[in-house]
């Protein structure tokens, strides 16, 4: 029997080793781990079993945990499932499309899989904070729910997609997006979750493309007095002193810090659109 107080998950792969090794990594106080190794069996312990997070690997009898998740919705609408399996765009695509939490490629970055399975542990309402405009392997375009917890999902989503680059470029196009598209959260939208932001990932032979385009007013590039782009040289920490009178948090990094890891970075003449490139 699980109590109401903890948190039940329910780890589903055809490997008895994997079971020990992500059942001895996620384990802690207050959560229970139920173990599956097929897709039967997990359909079975979810109708029995107020379960929060499924983490689908490859279970027995060719079960693939892509096919599982329509079948979680109608069970327990409020299940976030992370999904494990290959190095593959398209299941990632297809990861979002059918509203998986998350996806991770194997083998598993562990560190990453529990700080995400914690999240998902603490999430509420998160069903509708990533939607598929268009997507293709070279092409995707996300409408993004002005949260951080989505900013956080969204940027793994394309560390996955980007996962056969080197670590060096999929670090930096990564870094630089989400400081991007947090920057667009909370100044264009407000941090408001009623706003959405509309973020795109073009792939080409020679580069990566990045837009991300806010529902904002936008901005004057030439004047962000509490953004470190804007110190002065002989002040480099101005922008510390101008956010703390105006009460914004600590930060104003962001446009600086991507400007050092990509290659090309453009906004549009209102300031609520910006693009950049990153060479591969």
């Amino acid at each position: 029997m699980v109590s109401s107080a903890s948190h039940c998950l329910l780890l589903i792969d055809a490997d008895p080793a994997v079971h020990e090794s992500i059942g001895g990594l996620l384990r802690r106080e207050g959560r229970t781990i139920q173990d599956a190794y097929d897709g039967q069996e997990a359909l079975e312990q979810l109708r029995v079993l107020p379960v929060d997070v499924v983490l689908a690997g490859q279970g027995r009898n060719g079960f693939d945990g892509l096919k599982l998740l329509r079948q979680v919705r109608s069970i327990r609408p409020e299940t976030k499932v992370i999904l494990t399996g290959e190095r593959d765009p398209a299941r990632v695509i297809r990861a979002i499309r059918q509203r998986a939490y998350s996806y991770f490629h194997q083998p598993l970055a562990r560190g990453g899989l529990a700080d995400m399975v914690q999240q998902a542990l603490d999430a509420a309402s998160w069903q509708d904070d990533i939607r598929v405009v268009s997507a293709r392997p070279e092409w995707i375009t996300l409408d993004i729910r002005c949260k951080i917890e989505a900013a956080d999902r969204t940027t793994h989503f394309f560390r996955e997609i980007l996962s056969d680059l080197t670590e060096h470029t999929a670090d930096d196009v990564c870094g630089a997006f989400r400081e991007l598209l947090m920057n667009a959260i909370e100044h264009g939208g407000k941090s408001d979750p009623r706003k959405r932001v509309r973020a795109s990932l073009l792939r080409t032979a020679r580069a990566i493309i990045v837009h991300i385009h806010d529902p904002g007013t936008g901005f004057d590039l030439d004047f962000l007095p509490h953004a470190a782009i804007s110190n002065p040289e002989h002040d480099p920490t101005r922008h510390v002193e101008v956010r703390a009178e105006s009460g914004r948090r600590p930060g104003g990094f962001g446009i600086l810090l991507t400007r050092n890891m990509v290659d090309e970075l453009f906004y549009n003449e209102r300031g609520n659109a910006v693009l950049f490139l990153k060479y591969i």
